[in-house]
């Protein structure tokens, strides 16, 4: 998404494929899964522990961002522990959909979410130019949707904002994902994979709440 990886390297780093990028995400999909499926089982809905999840998702993110400033990088342990806290963060909100919607929509919302993304990473992969001159559009547009979606805790979204806003988030996650898969396309430098992993799980995982969030919409049962 939106977090910082080399942007060039040397002949002497080991350069790993994009193939080995997708595997790491599908498994860190996995593992949040399964973080979610024992959150709902053990976890009572009303217990706190789902908010502190989000805050520690957040301070994760945070000390990501930081760690990345000063030159550093982030190893498997830290990419798989942050999924299984965003997989447990978000078990009660997507069953929550699940309840609203069905289990049937919402596996339609992650099988629509899937060919999405192996599309335009198809794309995004083989296209002769790439989506570098997006990387501004799409920050800047992530900070909005940051700071609406705040907004939105205080004040309800009215009809129309509310799916101004839901399009748009995925407009900007479908941007995103080109632009990932584009910088990462021939390779990424073994130090950085695990971040480089991290920047597009993000990208799936929120492009879903927002596919989500707009057969809500269109269905009638949203909430804002």
């Amino acid at each position: 998404m939106t977090f910082p990886t080399q942007g060039s390297f040397s002949q002497a780093e080991r350069v790993e494929p994009l193939s080995k990028l997708i595997f790491h995400l599908g498994m860190s999909l996995l593992v949040a899964a399964l973080a979610g499926v024992l959150g709902l089982i053990f976890v009572p809905a009303e217990s706190p522990l789902f908010f502190l999840a989000l805050v520690v998702e957040l301070a994760m993110i945070v000390g990501a961002v930081i760690v990345r400033a000063r030159g550093g990088a982030v190893g498997y342990g830290f990419l798989y522990a942050f999924t299984a806290v965003t997989g447990f963060a978000l078990a009660f909100p997507i069953f929550a959909y699940v309840s609203v919607l069905g289990g049937q929509l919402v596996a339609a919302a992650a099988g629509i979410t899937a060919v999405s993304f192996l599309a335009l990473s198809w794309y995004a992969s083989r296209a002769e130019s790439d989506f570098s001159f997006l990387g501004g559009f799409l920050f800047v547009g992530t900070i909005g949707l940051v700071l609406v979606g705040l907004l939105g805790l205080f004040l309800p979204m009215g009809p129309i904002m509310n799916y101004v806003y839901t399009i748009g988030g995925i407009a900007i996650f479908t941007g995103w994902i080109l632009y990932d898969i584009s910088q990462y396309k021939n390779g990424v430098p073994a130090r950085d994979l695990p971040m480089a992993v991290l920047n597009v799980y993000l990208d799936v995982v929120n492009l879903f709440l927002f596919i989500l969030r707009l057969m809500a919409i269109l269905t009638g049962n949203s909430r804002s």
